[in-house]
């Protein structure tokens, strides 16, 4: 497609956003917890403005200890990815139809970008508070990956092209919401209930965020069926990417790599996820179901009902493949650990 052509595309696919205002203003309190009412990173660590703070960080230490490296590898990848909020941010406020050209209006939309924003902010707070306090990795080298990651920026292939951006944002707070949930399972089955209620807190909030981006996609579903469709054919033939790919020197993905073997090692988030993920959004936006699709739509529905089937075929061979090489990681002082081959 011609660059004029995709910019006509996107522009008009912002206009069908624009159109959603009202269903946005009706829903936007539900999709946004007051802050309030929202939990913050000091509820959950020790309060080192306390009398007793000693204790409290001795206590939350001696827990740490019980994490064993892979998930500590797996907990550290999760928050650099979280961290990396000022290039998701700015990518969303470029998506046709959802920008906030003042940075301070009053529109669904630019309520809606900066109330998540706040929210995903707490994340990468969070786990990056716990893991200083826990004093069991390298946090310079934590450091430099996000720097970084956010220097090198973040690319999901979407454009300026809304629908692109909402099928991309739906599948990636699945995606984090299932890391953070099996992060903190593989915590409390060492030991460490604290790093179990955290990651359960941080999923809570991917769960809410999810369902309010695929809230968005279903009303373009119903308004757009065939640009819908398009749209998630054209996300899943390019491929969801990662958004800490570029957390390596130079932009190299190989320490991303190197952090996804190990999470697919821990279970933490595996192939097989990435299928599941794919079937349930098939299910949840009824795609087998759609009628009255155009040509080239309909081709694309076709080619996304096998897609499930097909990864869930290439998850099963990766978790068949053997163990890999040892790999040091920066972020643990170079210990090793264990990926999938």
């Amino acid at each position: 497609m011609a660059d004029s052509d995709r910019d006509s595309l996107a522009g008009a696919r912002g206009e069908v956003v624009r159109s959603m205002e009202p269903f946005l203003r009706e829903h936007i309190d539900s999709l946004l917890k007051p802050v309030e009412e929202s939990w913050q990173p000091a509820d959950l660590l020790p309060d080192m403005a306390a009398g007793d703070w000693r204790s409290q960080l001795s206590e939350f230490r001696e827990r740490a200890q019980a994490l064993p490296d892979e998930l500590l590898v797996c907990l550290v990848g999760d928050m650099i990815t979280e961290e990396a909020l000022p290039s998701y941010q700015t990518w969303l406020n470029r998506l046709q139809g959802v920008e906030d050209p003042s940075g301070t209006s009053d529109a669904p939309w630019a309520r809606w970008g900066r109330g998540w924003t706040a929210e995903e902010n707490r994340h990468g707070d969070l786990l990056n508070q716990y893991l200083y306090l826990s004093g069991r990795v390298d946090m310079r080298a934590i450091q430099t990956s996000i720097q970084y990651l956010i220097n090198h920026g973040f690319d999901p292939h979407t454009g300026d092209d809304p629908y692109l951006g909402f099928v991309y944002t739906t599948f990636q707070e699945r995606a984090t919401k299932i890391s953070h949930r099996n992060v903190g399972d593989l915590g409390k089955r060492a030991g460490e209930d604290r790093l179990h209620r955290i990651c359960g807190l941080i999923a809570a909030d991917e769960a809410r965020h999810e369902r309010a981006y695929k809230l968005f996609m279903s009303r373009i579903f119903t308004l757009d069926p065939n640009g819908a469709v398009l749209a998630f054919a054209q996300m899943m033939r390019t491929t969801i990417v990662m958004p800490a790919q570029l957390m390596g020197p130079g932009g190299d993905p190989s320490l991303f790599a190197r952090f996804s073997r190990v999470a697919q090692k821990a279970g933490v988030y595996t192939a097989a996820d990435y299928a599941g993920i794919i079937a349930a959004l098939l299910a949840d936006w009824n795609v087998a179901r759609l009628r009255g699709l155009s040509g080239e739509a309909a081709e694309a529905q076709d080619y996304l009902c096998g897609l499930a089937h097909r990864y869930q075929r290439l998850a099963d061979r990766r978790e068949r493949s053997k163990v890999g090489d040892a790999e040091p990681f920066p972020w643990i002082s170079k210990r090793v650990v264990r990926g999938t081959g």
